[in-house]
């Protein structure tokens, strides 16, 4: 696996989160016989698994996906994580950025799979992962959705979050690989960064589960530097971690009954905001806080309001839904 450093990434984004519950993708089990998922490298192929002519250029860790193939991908994504890209054929900027995804996915050497999407060929897919718009990139993590950005994004921001994104599932069990000769996959490319000797302690710390350890790494690394902004956002991350893991289901449901029984419970409502962000609930999640914030004073004010700030750095400054949070939040204040 790559050596990921912090970085702001979408609310599933947290070693050990339970994926489960973001969208529901019962409706893509298509009792239709599934078309072939081009086999991985390093398996013998034939002709029906070869691109259609005409379609987006061949690529060693690329494949494109319809409804009736989708449930093979899922399989594939118990194995190795999959980048779903979501588009229009006629789309240009889609064209762009699926180029962009297949350089940076193929860099991984088998560690990932892109599969690429046309949103208006395969509806139910795009439904089913809640896509607004398109592009949309979202991943999948045995079989669980983690929406990763809309849009466009710049190609070291996108190579970032991939790396999260194999943290993300390695911490979850999905940590294999599609099969490519390892000599053949080290000659092109380029080795990670390391990461700062505090950061990787933080990370080892994140995978083998001991997010109190990770959260002392991050706290030294900031003593140390205190403009490190990736030490900041995994600090953030850990936090997030340490509140939820606690969590169970039964706890969650006597937490969200509390939360609607009692507006004024500081406590009870940001636990519940804390799980709909790793629920992937992210607009109800500052919600909650927000109007929290609204309708409340003094101390209780600013705990949630420094609350909402780290969850800001979890889900990500440039994510739209933190850019709207931010303007509501400085109504509430001032």
């Amino acid at each position: 696996m790559s050596q990921p450093g912090s970085l702001p990434v979408n609310p599933a984004f947290a070693s050990g989160i339970n994926l489960r519950g973001a969208v529901d993708l019962s409706a893509l089990k298509n009792p239709r016989p599934a078309a072939p998922v081009p086999a991985p490298p390093g398996t013998d192929a034939g002709p029906e698994d070869q691109p259609a002519e005409g379609g987006a250029p061949a690529s060693a860790y690329a494949v494109d996906v319809t409804e009736q193939s989708f449930q093979e991908l899922v399989q594939v994504s118990a194995q190795v994580p999959v980048v779903v890209s979501l588009g229009a054929a006629w789309s240009g900027q889609w064209s762009s950025l699926n180029l962009m995804l297949e350089r940076l996915v193929t860099g991984y050497a088998g560690r990932l799979l892109l599969a690429r999407v046309d949103a208006e060929a395969s509806p139910q897919i795009a439904q089913a992962f809640g896509a607004q718009a398109i592009p949309t990139v979202v991943a999948l993590i045995n079989g669980q959705p983690v929406p990763l950005f809309e849009g466009e994004m710049p190609q070291e921001q996108v190579g970032r979050l991939l790396d999260e994104l194999l943290k993300v599932a390695a911490a979850n069990g999905v940590n294999g690989s599609l099969g490519q000769d390892a000599e053949a996959g080290a000659e092109g490319e380029v080795p990670a960064a390391a990461l700062p000797p505090l950061h990787q302690a933080a990370y080892d710390a994140i995978e083998a589960g001991d997010y109190d350890a990770a959260g002392t790494a991050y706290r030294q690394a900031l003593a140390e530097q205190p403009a490190d902004a990736d030490a900041k956002i995994g600090l953030a991350q850990v936090q997030l971690m340490q509140r939820t893991a606690v969590i169970d289901t039964d706890r969650a449901d006597v937490l969200r009954r509390q939360a609607a029984e009692d507006k004024d419970d500081t406590e009870v409502q940001l636990a519940v905001a804390d799980l709909d962000i790793v629920g992937g609930h992210v607009e109800e999640g500052f919600g909650r806080i927000l109007s929290f914030i609204a309708g409340h004073f003094g101390p209780e004010r600013e705990t949630a309001r420094v609350r909402l700030l780290e969850l800001f750095d979890v889900v990500g400054v440039g994510d739209p839904r933190v850019a709207k949070a931010r303007q509501t939040l400085a109504r509430a204040l001032f």
